[in-house]
């Protein structure tokens, strides 16, 4: 029998996905330590990496907004000293917690069917050029693709531009055979035997039928959710639209998830049992461009009318809000967002533009943000917080921080 779909208002789907993303509680009064680093890492279960530095690398963001400020080396030795988190293609490259791995061999498995052009190449012009490599760090230890002296291709203004070495560490990656040790300070990944680097009892889990991956993974996406359609659960771990169907109605089906209809949002949607449904949220955050809160566009303007793009590959000249702009999060809405750069020469965090959504109280919303700008600004080692004139917020910010 099918259960009947609850009706749900806008603002308790938006309430309950911010509770399910950590952002209904306070943040810790006495301080962040590892406990809570590793809670965050498991409640969001992934954290994409991206590699634009300029305000701060992406993956350390998420733990600033929801749990203040905290070390960043103890979350980098969540990775490379305990190994409580692996990275892996998940939303994309994204940091994980390692009970994941196993339930992601369907994807490592398949790579032969998803193999990249210049993969493909190499395969074919040089024989045996993957395996060489593999040997070199079976045999040798860790390695990093600048280690390889390998001639870079010629084709400039390409992020793919690499050479025939990185090609194979990154096949060898993509397969699981490999796996991240750490990172080195320019963000270089060291690469190493999975089997060297993941805890034993992770390597020697037996891998999952592809149905039971797929229900783990669909029930984390709707732990870290909180409410979603098929489109948000498919879309955390990037997974296939069948795949995810049949997870989902199996899950349906044993009541781990339960059909809701969300007033405004035109679709189906599911809400895990045990989501928080908290009467109200008062958050105040930052957020990553690539924070899981917001990185699904169409999900953001359902849940917050807010429309949101990154203009990071946008000419200079056409861009709307800025380089890197964070969306301001108080409360239960999103008010603001701000294009933010990182003066570590000047020791400045600079606002390079402050807009304001519609219909806001621009002091309020001024005051709560300065707070956070210096809260940031402290947390990254930056002397002061300086405010540019773009954006109908920048006059309001600027008073309050001078």
């Amino acid at each position: 029998m099918t259960t009947p779909a609850e009706r749900l208002p806008t603002a308790l789907a938006r309430r309950i996905a911010l509770a399910a993303q950590g952002f209904a509680g306070p943040r810790p009064a006495g301080g962040v330590g590892t406990r809570q680093l590793r809670g965050t890492a498991e409640r969001l279960a992934v954290v994409q990496i991206d590699s634009v530095n300029v305000l701060s690398r992406s993956h350390y963001l998420p733990y600033f907004s929801r749990l203040g400020v905290y070390d960043r080396t103890a979350l980098d030795a969540l990775s490379a000293r305990r190994h409580d988190l692996f990275e892996y293609w998940a939303h994309e490259a994204s940091f994980l917690p390692v009970r994941l791995q196993p339930h992601l061999r369907w994807r490592m498995a398949a790579a032969e069917q998803h193999a990249w052009g210049n993969m493909v190449a190499i395969q074919q012009d040089r024989p045996g050029y993957v395996a060489e490599v593999l040997d070199r760090v079976r045999d040798g230890g860790p390695l990093k693709a600048s280690e390889l002296l390998e001639p870079r291709p010629d084709r400039p203004g390409s992020m793919w531009n690499w050479h025939a070495g990185k090609v194979a560490l990154e096949w060898l990656f993509y397969t699981g055979v490999l796996t991240a040790r750490r990172r080195t300070a320019g963000f270089e990944r060291v690469y190493d035997l999975t089997e060297r680097v993941l805890p034993a009892a992770v390597v020697h889990t037996p891998t999952p039928d592809r149905d039971e991956a797929f229900r783990e993974l669909v029930r984390t996406a709707a732990r870290a959710l909180g409410v979603a359609t098929e489109t948000d659960l498919r879309d955390y771990f990037r997974l296939p639209p069948a795949d995810t169907r049949t997870a989902i109605a199996e899950l349906a089906d044993v009541g781990e998830l339960q059909p809701v209809e969300v007033a405004g949002w035109g679709r189906p949607a599911w809400v895990h049992p045990q989501a928080r449904r908290p009467r109200w949220i008062r958050a105040r955050a930052l957020l990553s461009p690539f924070d899981s809160l917001v990185w699904e566009r169409p999900r953001v303007e359902r849940i917050f009318d807010f429309r949101y793009r990154l203009e990071i590959y946008t000419p200079a000249e056409k861009r709307v809000h800025g380089y890197y702009v964070l969306p301001f999060l108080l409360g239960d809405r999103l008010v603001a967002r701000v294009d933010l750069k990182a003066d570590r020469k000047a020791g400045v965090l600079r606002v390079q533009a402050a807009h304001a959504e519609r219909g806001v109280e621009t002091a309020e919303v001024a005051a709560e943000l300065a707070a956070e700008l210096r809260s940031m600004a402290d947390w990254m080692a930056l002397e002061h917080v300086e405010v540019a004139g773009r954006g109908d917020l920048a006059p309001d910010l600027a008073a309050v921080v001078r």
